[in-house]
């Protein structure tokens, strides 16, 4: 029987599935190794934080699935789909994980285009003759 937790993280328009499996700290991101998929080391870094937080670094394997948004809501969501699925495995992480603000969602999104505007805020230029 494979043991496995299960997170979906969201940021932006990126959506991550993340899965962890009792492991060595392997972390494959879309079939591809994490080095590979995320060049930034700063991006790297901001994913492993929940993993540091709660000092689980070596202890799994992290597969994800993401789609959507750049390389930094796709990081956002990764992280957020990690903590998720930590509480699945530990519901005591829960106090750590939210202190450091890894389980709040993110709700800040592209706003639309509205009709008759040139964007979401900005007007076309105004004439008063």
């Amino acid at each position: 029987m494979l043991i496995q937790y299960y997170g979906t993280g969201r940021r932006k328009t990126a959506t991550a599935r993340v899965y962890l499996r009792p492991g060595d700290g392997n972390i494959t991101v879309n079939k591809r190794t994490f080095e590979g998929y995320f060049p930034s080391e700063t991006l790297r870094m901001l994913i492993r934080q929940p993993l540091q937080v709660t000092e689980t670094l070596g202890k799994f394997d992290v597969l994800v699935s993401v789609s959507g948004g750049g390389l930094s809501g796709q990081a956002g969501a990764i992280r957020h789909g990690i903590a998720r699925a930590l509480l699945h495995f530990n519901v005591e992480l829960r106090r750590r994980l939210k202190k450091a603000g890894f389980l709040t969602r993110d709700p800040r999104m592209k706003e639309r285009k509205k009709y008759g505007q040139k964007g979401a805020r900005k007007r076309f230029q105004f004439s008063k003759r």
